[in-house]
């Protein structure tokens, strides 16, 4: 194989629509692997209140509008998962791009002057093939023995690799004292499905970006308690939406951080956030007012200063902390640095110029990830 693409998220089916302009074929010349078990990226596992509207934007693909469709004029009643879900789809189908899925990519490792990509296919093996094979009405004789097969293994070689798994399977939880003697629920950002989930609950949401906010906003009415609390004081902005230059000082710093192989920097901490009408109403109602960072948890509580500084209930604490890339299938090549991250410019590892990472650093936006798709599919035209 030519290439092989893994994730197909915004980054990923950016990749693939420039590889087809260049007339590879899916399935002879590239292929396409995601771990999910269907279209939409990471957006089909965000929670069913989101909107388009109420979210960060989402750019069109590049080919999108041959189908007619754009995320501006698409129905924000309906949940932002749904839409992406549905025009991902369609955007595959139409330029058929052959995704296989669900298939989680374990490693990638050397195999000569090419890489090989270690997968393994998760989808649900039917229970009368399960129990023509055993697995089910006999006992184990070992505890080694598993219950149910393991799932079926690839392998496929390939001359470039496009690392396109984003961030949602990595998520960042920082750590405070006392976390493992709350008797309540942690909940971090992936895990947030309904707001029901907290009725009539105390919860203390941990974050300074618009997921954060967000769920003050959702959870206001149903709450029994409310706190947010914040590791860095919140920018704002005076303005509804990101202008040109806050956009590309964050961008220049993840370019900055991706050159030199450190770790990413927040988006939110190189951009503030924009006051939309819905956030200052929140602010001038005294909803959004984040206190600082508490520095220990109880179990029903968190405390500031040991409790000198005050306490507030808790049932829930939802961390809205962030994601970090998911780059643990990759470890075998050995591309991170001793400073965090990986080094990366014009969307190539540095390190191993067989390797590419779409929607790393300054490609995370979906027009970040549009203009990446472009540059990686010429750099590997160029080299094939």
């Amino acid at each position: 194989m030519k290439v092989v693409v893994i994730g197909a998220g915004q980054a990923g089916l950016s990749v693939a629509y420039y590889l087809r302009r260049f007339e590879l074929v899916a399935d002879e010349d590239f292929v396409m692997l995601d771990r999910a078990p269907g279209p939409g990226g990471a957006w089909q596992h965000r929670w069913s209140s989101l909107r388009l509207g109420t979210a960060h934007r989402v750019n069109d693909l590049p080919g999108m509008a041959e189908l007619g469709l754009s995320f501006d004029t698409a129905d924000r009643t309906l949940p932002a998962k749904q839409v992406v879900a549905e025009y991902y789809g369609r955007f595959e189908e139409h330029f058929d791009l052959r995704v296989r899925r669900p298939m989680n990519v374990r490693s990638v490792v050397n195999e000569g002057v090419d890489l090989r990509v270690d997968s393994e296919d998760l989808t649900p093996q039917p229970m009368e093939e399960l129990k023509a094979k055993g697995f089910f009405g006999r006992r184990r004789k070992t505890f080694e023995e598993p219950a149910v097969p393991p799932a079926p293994r690839h392998a496929i070689t390939t001359q470039f690799l496009v690392n396109a798994t984003g961030t949602w399977g990595s998520p960042f939880v920082p750590y405070y004292p006392g976390m493992a003697d709350f008797a309540g629920r942690h909940v971090h950002t992936s895990d947030y499905a309904d707001v029901e989930d907290f009725r009539d609950r105390h919860v203390v949401v941990v974050g300074g970006g618009t997921s954060a906010i967000g769920f003050m906003l959702e959870l206001e009415d149903v709450a029994a308690g409310l706190t947010w609390v914040s590791r860095r004081p919140i920018d704002w902005l005076d303005r509804q939406e990101m202008d040109l230059e806050g956009a590309s000082a964050a961008v220049a710093l993840q370019d900055e951080a991706a050159r030199s192989g450190r770790a990413l920097p927040s988006i939110v901490s190189g951009t503030g956030v924009p006051k939309s009408r819905r956030i200052a109403a929140g602010i001038e109602r005294g909803l959004l007012v984040a206190r600082p960072m508490f520095d220990r948890i109880e179990a029903d509580r968190v405390l500031w200063d040991g409790g000198e500084g005050g306490m507030a209930r808790a049932d829930a604490i939802i961390w809205a902390t962030g994601f970090r890339p998911e780059l643990r299938h990759l470890s075998p090549l050995k591309l991170r640095e001793k400073s965090g991250g990986v080094t990366v410019g014009q969307g190539a590892a540095w390190s191993d110029p067989r390797v590419f990472l779409a929607g790393y650093g300054p490609q995370a936006s979906t027009i970040g990830a549009n203009r990446a798709g472009r540059m990686i599919a010429r750099q590997i035209m160029a080299m094939l």
